[in-house]
């Protein structure tokens, strides 16, 4: 299976993932990352903070677009070689988020592409925005 080439793609081209983020997938993050914030992990202390309650790890919700980059669009051998983003709203557990990129930008002497990058939940809420940097496979 190989991923789009930079004469194949196209401005405008854009594709998604969507995950609901469980308490598992929470707890199994912070395990790998060693980031056992209790805003992640601990309801009693997370409902003291202003979200009032856990909420998932912001790097685990941009992995969602690292999916979505590595496995659709371009796909796999494709190179993520940098990520400008803000984190817009909490994602809480049980909520379903929707990463989609978009292509806005071809340098194509460079093979290099630039991808708006966007993670939405159930209610249409931006959680997370930015832009992607990608070598896609020659």
């Amino acid at each position: 299976m190989k991923g789009l080439t930079i004469k194949e793609l196209k401005i405008g081209d854009k594709a998604s993932f969507q995950k609901t983020i469980t308490e598992t997938d929470v707890y199994l993050y912070a395990g790998i990352t060693g980031d056992l914030n209790p805003a992640h992990i601990n309801q009693v202390e997370s409902e003291k903070t202003m979200f009032q309650g856990r909420i998932a790890h912001g790097m685990l919700t941009a992995g969602l677009v690292s999916a979505v980059l590595g496995m659709q669009l371009p796909g796999p051998g494709s190179i993520y070689l940098g990520q400008e983003l803000k984190f817009t709203a909490p994602v809480k557990i049980g909520d379903t988020i929707k990463a989609e990129v978009e292509v806005i930008e071809r340098i194509e002497d460079k093979n290099r592409i630039k991808l708006s990058t966007t993670c939405t939940n159930q209610d249409g809420v931006e959680v997370l925005k930015g832009v992607a940097t990608i070598m896609p496979p020659k």
